[in-house]
């Protein structure tokens, strides 16, 4: 069964903790169109940056370097984001449990992180990860509709 995996990690610092930066970056985008597809083990990557106030940068990376288990088994697809790396996580409840999606869904799945440096020198920063990931066949404006089922793992960020 096809597999359509879209990854959108969008990054900041804490100058875009509040004010106008901090709107524009909480109207980023969850979801984009789909391109062509490259090969049937690709996923849509997606980058946006405060440095560069937030507009999309996208390619194709092969599907092995996304953060996110998926096995397929008994006509489902099993969805599960790895949390990497551990020390980045903020303080949040257990973790969900993975998804089982039928053919025909598609899961909207949010985790954050925050970094401080080594020696603390430099100030915070922060990513969300965002995947969208859908099972069968898609059209290429999926992902801007609502999914079928909506995981908001984040964590408070301070």
């Amino acid at each position: 069964m096809e597999i359509t995996v879209q990854w959108i990690r969008t990054s900041w610092t804490k100058e875009s903790r509040g004010g106008e930066s901090a709107s524009r970056r909480n109207a980023a985008p969850v979801g984009f169109a789909l391109p062509p597809p490259g090969t049937a083990t690709s996923a849509h990557v997606v980058r946006m940056r405060e440095c560069d106030g937030f507009a999309p940068h996208d390619a194709q990376a092969d599907r092995s370097t996304v953060d996110v288990q998926l096995r397929e088994a008994d006509g489902r697809l099993r969805v599960l984001p790895r949390v990497q790396p551990l020390f980045g996580l903020p303080p949040r409840p257990r973790r969900p449990p993975a998804v089982r999606l039928v053919p025909g869904q598609w899961v909207r799945w949010q985790l954050n992180y925050r970094f401080s440096s080594a020696m603390g020198i430099r100030g915070w920063s922060y990513w969300l990860d965002t995947f969208n990931i859908a099972y069968g066949p898609v059209r290429a404006d999926l992902f801007l509709s609502t999914p079928s089922t909506f995981i908001d793992e984040q964590g408070p960020l301070r």
